[in-house]
């Protein structure tokens, strides 16, 4: 399980809080937004650090959100739970369709350490030589790299935005010592962004980076304390291979009863989803009686 309380006989889930300050308060200029935004990145930076805190989840949830903004810049109509269904119901081999593919790029993108080797297996059609390339030709603090980053792979790339904010998000992440790509800025841009250059994106990216950072840290916080509800009923759980699929909830936003069926069979797995929505320890994401997917 990826999910380690400091201490586990803490009741009381008490992370660090993001200053209001830093969220709220007024700023019109590019230093005072810079200011800001690097003031709520540093306050969630510990929070990413937090191993009190359920990261790998964390990721997977916010692999989620920024693909919902991908796909909603692309004019589609898929939002969260239509990304869900097309990559947690799909069975091996089926087609995701282009929104479901959004998601699956984000998820792999999340999942694996910040390395130029990996994001160039997570993301389609690009070498490891584009991606040095981009990486290296943002300059200035984490913010104001990412948004050359971004710039420059539009350029080159102007339709592929997947990929331009994915590694904007790895340049940011990288440059605030993050093992893993942790998504801030892409759900907090609004997409007329992708369209400037220079300081005017720049500006778009801290004012992200700011937004997103609060946004973070709530689900971050959110996702700590159902998670705690988790691990304290994982011990009232008898069926074989509970233990495997608890840890299983602690790193996918959301899983279908079939997920677990290599623990298990196919009716114990649909009874143990159903004994933890009962006990409170997980969700039921969709509101059907059929199709179900499950989420912390």
């Amino acid at each position: 399980m990826t999910f380690v309380r400091s201490d586990p006989n803490e009741e009381a889930l008490n992370p660090p809080r993001l200053p209001s300050w830093a969220l709220r308060g007024a700023a019109d200029t590019l230093d005072d937004v810079a200011f800001l935004s690097g003031a709520a990145l540093g306050a969630l930076h510990l929070l990413v650090a937090d191993r009190a805190l359920p990261q790998t989840l964390l990721r997977d949830r916010l692999a989620l959100g920024a693909a919902e903004a991908c796909v909603a810049w692309q004019g589609r109509p898929e939002r969260a739970a239509e990304l869900r269904d097309a990559v947690h119901l799909a069975r091996p081999g089926d087609a995701l369709g282009p929104a479901g593919e959004v998601l699956a790029v984000w998820r792999r993108v999340v999942a694996r350490p910040a390395s130029t080797r990996s994001l160039a297996r997570a993301l389609p059609n690009v070498t490891s030589e584009a991606i040095e390339d981009w990486m290296t030709t943002g300059q200035g603090g984490p913010v104001a790299r990412a948004a050359g980053v971004l710039e420059a792979v539009l350029a080159d790339r102007p339709r592929d935005e997947v990929t331009a904010l994915a590694l904007a998000e790895a340049t940011l992440s990288r440059a605030l010592g993050w093992s893993h790509v942790t998504p801030v800025i892409t759900a907090a841009l609004p997409s007329r962004a992708l369209r400037r250059t220079g300081e005017d994106l720049r500006l778009a990216c801290h004012r992200a980076a700011r937004a997103g950072a609060g946004r973070v840290a709530q689900q971050a916080v959110e996702l700590g304390r159902a998670g705690a509800r988790l691990e304290a009923v994982a011990p009232k759980l008898r069926a074989k291979g509970a233990g495997q699929a608890v840890a299983l909830f602690f790193e996918n936003d959301a899983l279908a009863p079939a997920a677990l069926t290599h623990l298990m069979s196919d009716r114990a797995a649909r009874r143990l989803c159903d004994r933890l929505v009962a006990l409170g320890a997980v969700r039921e994401l969709t509101g059907r009686d059929t199709f179900r997917l499950y989420g912390v």
